[in-house]
């Protein structure tokens, strides 16, 4: 949690690494879970009561010719994506809220993410408020870069993404960390509040999404868990197939 977010919202974080992901089974998942529990264990961002996972909710922008998401699928090495991102289905006071720019150059994923305040939330998701932003967070480059983008390119959020992550750290490498997760919903939607009762669509349903975050390499205790689950690299989006599902857009390839 960010205790004053009023004095840090004009500071931004920045992450530079690589991502790979796997699709697994849920009985799958509970195995190497309990294999990679004998090297890393749970963030301090767990909650007891949603099985030490914590919710992650992310309202996407595109255009109406859905151009990030044909970047995604077109495979193209450098392109960004903004997106709105939160920790919980619904607001409560002391929830952060973030405003991410996340991309990737080359084999490389960056993100750099920018908090704020949730009464300047419809501002960030109406076109005709933008311009009042760059006053209301004056020197920063990633609300003004935000506001230039969604300008220039006719971005509006689209597509609401929900889910529950379960993640470890490791102590060996504080560099090297893995997230499963579950449950994964979207949802058509201009906001990044829905009630329990929208429109929500289930994907995946039975599977994790297991993502591996790293600076350099893979350790080799996990490299041999990988090759001995006979595991294989894929690329997917919760953000492409929030799109597809929500037939937003669609994979013509």
């Amino acid at each position: 949690m960010i205790p004053d977010i009023a004095n840090t919202k004009d500071q931004i974080e920045h992450f530079f690494r690589y991502e790979f992901k796997y699709i697994l089974r849920a009985d799958v998942c509970k195995h190497i879970e309990s294999e990679i529990s004998h090297f890393m264990r749970y963030d301090g961002h767990v909650h007891s009561e949603l099985e030490n996972r914590y919710h992650v909710t992310s309202l996407y922008f595109d255009n109406p010719s859905s151009s990030n998401y044909y970047e995604k699928i077109d495979g193209l090495r450098t392109r960004t994506k903004f997106r709105i991102r939160t920790y919980g289905p619904k607001f409560e006071k002391g929830l952060p809220i973030f405003l991410e720019l996340k991309g990737r150059q080359i084999d490389r994923v960056f993100k750099h993410r920018v908090p704020i305040l949730y009464e300047d939330l419809p501002l960030f998701l109406d076109p005709v408020e933008y311009f009042k932003l760059p006053s209301l967070y004056p020197g920063n480059w990633l609300v003004h870069r935000f506001v230039f983008e969604v300008t220039r390119k006719k971005l509006t959020p689209v597509v609401l993404v929900e889910y529950l992550r379960r993640p470890y750290t490791c102590d060996f490498d504080l560099n090297f960390r893995a997230t499963f997760d579950s449950e994964l919903k979207t949802a058509r939607s201009s906001k990044l509040f829905l009630d329990e009762d929208g429109n929500w669509i289930s994907c995946l349903a039975g599977y994790s999404i297991l993502e591996i975050k790293l600076h350099r390499r893979i350790p080799k205790w996990f490299h041999r868990i990988l090759q001995a689950n006979n595991f294989r690299r894929l690329s997917i989006s919760k953000f492409c197939k929030g799109m597809e599902s929500c037939n937003i857009a669609m994979d013509l390839s």
